[in-house]
Parts: C-alpha cells; structure tokens; sequence
C-alpha cells in the first residue's frame, strides 16, 4: 500500500463513499496490524465491553460496519454465536471471513437504507463507523428499524462529534419520539491512544422501545 503519514487521516480524508471503500480495500490487508502497531486501536474492546452488559448470548446481532471482524471475534471470544457482519469493503469483509465468527457477511453502506427486514436483530454494535468522513447521523433511523423493541445498539462517538455533529440533537429527537432511551454512556476514553491521543471517544448504549 502507498505510503501514507496518518493512515487514519488519510481514510477520514475520503470525498465520497466510493472513495472510502476503495481505500478501505486498499488498507484491508494491514489494517489489524497497522492500527496495532501505529494507534493502539481499543475501540472494539471498549464497546464490547458494555455490550456483553445487556445483550443475552443467544441474540442475533449485527456489527454494523464490521471491518475486518474484530468486534465479531471479540463477541464470538464472549460466548455470542449468531453474529451477521455488514461493511461497505469487500476487501475488509474478505479478511473478516477469515474470522470463522460469522453467521453471514453483507456488502452495505452505513447511511443508505439497509437490506435487512424491520426488527431483523436483537442487537447492533458499530465501532469507529459513527466518525469523521463515514456514516452520517442519520445512520441510526435504520439501526432503530431493524432492531427489535427491547433490543440493544452500542456504537462509539466522539465527544466532539456527539455535540458539534449533530448527534446530541438526534439523540434527543428519536428520544422525544419514543424510539428509544438511554441505557449506558461511558466516559471519555482514549481508543486511539498512540496515534491520535488527545481524541477521546465514549460508549453509548441505547435500548429500543418501538
């Protein structure tokens, strides 16, 4: 791959969609390592973390924006067994395959109306996908769609982003609409802690009611 200064950058810097999948497929192969080596990449276990606290082992869960599957193993390492993976990268799907922790894997983009039945899963996780240059906030009307009343979505945000990106309005509005309420909001924590220490991100988790 072209060497890059700031890979993360260099992937929030995408102008498009299209543009993202492909230096997603570009970056597939490297990507666990690299974040290893260069960022210290801790999101997938942060959010994990919270969300074995609410969702019941048996539960069909999507990890919305799977990556290379890191949630998912880290979910099938926690005794979950019915996990659908969902990315926009074909190349990134390729290497979660390679996982051996998932039920079915989907080419989809985050912010597009997904092709998944209405309360299709007990529970979503998405990590590192609610950011900079990638799904946009309106992303959560079609996680709300599919997941059943009662069920569970965690995904990790930035602080920033939360207040200047329009995510504390939408909070509030599906809130006000009665869509969901607010289970868990975990504190700052640095998940990109070599690369990128001054961004923090926090855990939210978010139990559906309609």
């Amino acid at each position: 791959m072209e060497e890059k200064d700031n890979l993360i950058q260099w992937i929030y810097a995408s102008k498009n969609e299209e543009e993202l999948e492909e230096r997603y497929d570009v970056w597939a192969k490297s990507y666990e390592a690299d974040l290893d080596k260069d960022f210290g990449w801790y999101g997938p276990i942060r959010a994990v973390e919270s969300f074995i606290r609410y969702v019941e082992k048996d539960a069909r869960v999507l990890d919305a924006g799977a990556g290379t599957g890191l949630v998912g193993k880290l979910l099938s390492e926690a005794g979950f067994t019915n996990i659908v993976g969902m990315d926009l990268s074909l190349g990134m799907l390729e290497e979660a395959r390679n996982k051996g922790v998932y039920t079915q894997l989907d080419q989809m983009t985050m912010g597009e109306t997904l092709r998944y039945d209405t309360d299709s899963f007990d529970a979503v996780v998405t990590v590192g996908v609610l950011t900079v240059g990638h799904a946009p906030v309106d992303s959560l009307d079609e996680l709300i769609r599919i997941t059943k009343p009662g069920g569970h979505i965690v995904y990790t945000l930035r602080p920033d982003l939360a207040e200047e990106g329009g995510y504390k309005e939408k909070h509030a509005q599906l809130e006000a609409a009665g869509l969901w309420k607010l289970a868990e909001l975990g504190e700052p924590t640095q998940i990109l802690p070599k690369g990128e220490p001054d961004v923090y991100h926090q855990v939210y988790v978010f139990e559906i009611l309609a």
